[in-house]
């Protein structure tokens, strides 16, 4: 039978509606995931179409996922984080939603005082254990939204639960029901969804789900979730590791509207950003992320990154701020004692310094050359060089200007006497056995001493 696709506006076959295989063995995949060797990609060649949301937008998971990889966050730390990440954000909300725990006392009071700061973005929502009384608790905390756990692969179902699919999808259809008698928006993380039989379970259950909705007159947001970093961005993969699939499957099969729709991905295979961006190009308006990728193992998709790939997508920031990304890196330094990596993306310490003398040289003639875009306007962070063995005659130079703020006639050249003095002493330093690099303070100290104090710290 043929009908007009109110998606496509052109006449389609009607779409099979997929029924539930209860089967009953699990099935765990075994020609990907052997576990003894590292998973395979398949590929069947068949493509889906690209189809991104006129809007889309970021969510995050800092104080949830993120809390459960490091020591908690005190009340004050998440209230100075939302803070930023609203300023993040900018007035349009492109950072839409953030969720906490409601567990604890504490996580309660976190949430009262993010709220008593009356912000429009991020919308506050919660993840709960799929229970009456948690339902409850959320509805009298006047939040709209909470997700709930609904794994989704034979390995939890089988394995974890102890569960037939039946058995589960009657469970978690439950306490969908219960969220709706309390007046509460369900989230429904689909966990593991790239080891789901997607056919034989996921598309069945939201299809459940979205009938459940409809005669509820409330709306359920479905999270697919990439718990252990399988998804792939490739055309032409085969389900259940194919992201494209995956974000088609749950529009084309479930009729999941785009902005009901989001990718929750993890790092474990170096894919989360690029499967992030994928979700979107194919028609999830939300990706989830953590502030600076922390959570779960490898992390989840890293906010900041995602705010890179928004840009870049859009062609505008479109009201945010980057330069708050800076001052996020700052405060996990300083005020949470974290150790970002230097050479993270966009907030470790050595993003953009080099060590190449080559490399110096072409910054102190035009920073473009070496630079990825104009990082003191984006992120309030200049581009610098790190003095070593390789740093040469121009990386000394760039140094100098640079840390004294040496400007127009001021600066330093190659040829100047205190660049060559300096270069001996760090060649010595090095021929000497050296190993270490070289601190700041030492360096300094070399500056004032060789230019006899005329050069001093800003």
């Amino acid at each position: 039978m043929l009908e007009l696709s109110s998606k496509t506006n052109l006449l389609e076959q009607k779409t099979y509606k997929y029924a539930l295989q209860d089967v009953p063995d699990p099935n765990l995949y075994r020609d990907l995931y052997n576990y003894e060797e590292v998973p395979r990609v398949a590929f069947n060649h068949r493509r889906v179409p690209m189809g991104m949301p006129e809007e889309v937008w970021i969510t995050d998971t800092t104080f949830r996922d993120g809390q459960q990889s490091r020591e908690p966050y005190s009340v004050k730390e998440i209230v100075d984080l939302y803070r930023m990440m609203s300023r993040l954000g900018g007035p349009y909300g492109i950072i839409r939603q953030t969720e906490f725990f409601v567990y604890s006392q504490k996580d309660r009071e976190a949430i009262e005082q993010c709220q008593a700061l009356g912000l429009r973005f991020p919308e506050i929502t919660t993840w709960i254990r799929a229970t009456k009384e948690d339902f409850a608790l959320v509805r009298d905390l006047g939040i709209r939204e909470t997700g709930i756990l609904v794994s989704c692969s034979d390995y939890h179902i089988f394995r974890k639960l102890k569960m037939t699919r039946k058995q589960a999808m009657e469970q978690y259809l439950a306490a969908v029901a219960c969220a709706f008698e309390a007046g509460v928006m369900p989230r429904c993380h689909l966990e593991d969804i790239t080891r789901a039989d997607f056919y034989g379970f996921v598309v069945p259950f939201v299809n459940e789900l979205m009938k459940l909705s409809r005669e509820a007159g409330i709306p359920v947001r479905i999270r697919a979730c990439d718990t252990m970093g399988y998804g792939v961005p490739y055309p032409e993969v085969a389900l259940p590791r194919s992201v494209p699939g995956i974000i088609y499957g749950l529009q084309h099969y479930s009729d999941v509207p785009s902005e009901m729709l989001e990718w929750h991905g993890h790092n474990d295979f170096y894919k989360a950003v690029a499967n992030a961006s994928t979700a979107w190009l194919y028609g999830a308006c939300a990706v989830n992320c953590s502030l600076l990728g922390i959570g779960e193992r490898t992390g989840n998709v890293p906010l900041e990154a995602m705010v890179m790939e928004y840009a870049s997508l859009r062609g505008s920031m479109d009201g945010m701020d980057p330069t708050v990304i800076t001052e996020i890196a700052e405060y996990y330094r300083k005020q949470l004692h974290y150790d970002v990596p230097p050479m993270t993306p966009f907030v470790g310490r050595n993003f953009n310094v080099t060590r190449a003398g080559i490399h110096a040289d072409g910054l102190m003639k035009d920073e473009e050359i070496y630079n990825i875009f104009d990082t003191d306007r984006l992120l309030h962070r200049k581009p610098s060089v790190l003095l070593g063995k390789t740093s040469g005659l121009a990386g000394i130079a760039y140094w100098i200007n640079e840390n004294y703020g040496l400007s127009g006639e001021n600066q330093v050249q190659k040829s100047d006497p205190l660049v060559q003095q300096l270069k001996e002493w760090i060649d010595a330093e090095y021929a000497g056995g050296r190993q270490t690099a070289l601190s700041t303070a030492e360096i300094e100290e070399h500056v004032e001493k060789l230019s006899t104090g005329k050069l001093k710290r800003l």
